[in-house]
């Protein structure tokens, strides 16, 4: 299956919408962390065969970020010390 590099940049984008997404703080800055590594890391490959593989792990990814954000935001905690600050500082 060849993916175009449309339907590429709309994984980084669902990916990084679906990580934004987590109430925890480390998951989240964890995931967003990861997930620009790895397209940075893979953005200069050039066979297709590696190109699919590597777009199919990431669509298992997104699911798997799905399900997680899902459950995590079930057992909401208080937000971390950084948190706190990082919204304060956006208020200024």
């Amino acid at each position: 299956m060849a993916n175009s590099r449309s339907a590429i940049l709309s994984l980084y984008r669902n990916l990084i919408r679906e990580s934004r997404k987590w109430n925890s703080y480390n998951y989240r800055m964890y995931a967003l962390r990861k997930i620009r590594h790895e397209f940075q890391q893979n953005k200069a490959i050039q066979d297709q065969g590696k190109i699919d593989e590597c777009y199919n792990k990431g669509l298992e990814t997104l699911q798997v970020i799905k399900r997680q954000v899902t459950i995590g935001n079930l057992y909401s905690t208080r937000p971390l010390i950084i948190e706190t600050i990082e919204n304060k500082a956006n208020l200024n």
